[in-house]
């Protein structure tokens, strides 16, 4: 019986090939967005090469900045903060949010997520303790609908008290089986 190497070997053992043969040359560029557009989007693994591939985006031309569902959840969490240092330090001009159907982080449901955390040896005492610190349950909680998500992030970013009126921020949707991008709002 063949014994499977730890698939993080194999990412490991392919990486030393792509630096040894300099395959990392094609990807060359600087930290600054070609385009001056940064992309909110889900963290969804059909989108990582499809929008990229939909939108005819090559390697430098735009910050990308993914999570779960492409969302805005803390007016000063680590998405917010990504944008800024994309305005502030990086030049972008024009943020777009894209949502995208059949999300997954659109049906989360906190309390199986809860159910999850416990059995896999999350201590209950460690949840009761976070639930007294933050809304837990809304923390983990879905979207009713990836439209209504996308209309709220982008809501929050336009009136965000460190985000500057010059900088163009619009919602659009993308089938994430076609590739097809639907324009929301466009600002």
């Amino acid at each position: 019986m063949k014994v499977r190497k730890d698939v993080v070997d194999e990412l490991l053992e392919y990486n030393r090939e792509f630096v040894k043969n300099e395959r990392y040359k094609e990807f060359k560029t600087t930290k600054y967005p070609d385009r001056k557009i940064a992309i909110l989007t889900c963290m969804d693994t059909r989108l990582t090469n499809l929008l990229p591939a939909a939108l005819g985006l090559k390697n430098g031309e735009v910050k990308m900045i993914k999570n779960a569902g492409g969302i805005i959840s803390d007016p000063f969490g680590s998405s917010i903060k990504s944008l800024l240092v994309g305005i502030y330090e990086l030049g972008v001009e024009e943020i777009m949010v894209i949502g995208h159907t059949d999300c997954g982080a659109q049906h989360i449901c906190e309390e199986v997520m809860e159910k999850e955390m416990l059995e896999r040896g999350i201590p209950e005492r460690t949840i009761e303790l976070l639930k007294g610190e933050l809304d837990f349950h809304g923390w983990l909680s879905g979207f009713d609908s990836v439209e209504g998500s996308v209309i709220n992030t982008v809501k929050a970013i336009r009136e965000h008290p460190l985000v500057p009126k010059d900088v163009d921020v619009s919602r659009f949707l993308i089938d994430s089986h076609t590739g097809e991008l639907t324009i929301l709002d466009r600002s």
